[in-house]
């Protein structure tokens, strides 16, 4: 009988003991996850700082060049223009 107590009492403190580590496990694992959340977070901001954003072309500053007015075409001439409609008349009649 006194065998078996002191087996009782010596399973019961095998118990507690391992339920000791298993809390400490878990509290280190706690605080490795939330190391491990804090790295990830700051790797993204490290990238996201290191990696420039593209910036949208801004469509009212896309043409900052004149054009030289040699280059441009020169507006038509009365003359110039009936001889057009003329030829257009011709055409499609």
């Amino acid at each position: 009988m006194a065998l078996a107590e002191r087996k009782v009492q010596d399973s019961r403190a095998q118990v507690a003991r391992d339920e000791d580590r298993l809390d400490d496990s878990r509290a280190r694992l706690d605080q490795e996850n939330q190391n491990l959340n804090r790295t990830q977070r700051d790797t993204v901001k490290a990238e996201a700082a290191a990696t420039p954003l593209p910036t949208a072309p801004r469509l009212d500053r896309a043409i900052d060049i004149q054009v030289p007015s040699t280059l441009q075409p020169k507006p038509p001439t009365v003359n110039a223009l009936g001889q057009t409609i003329g030829q257009l008349i011709n055409e499609v009649a």
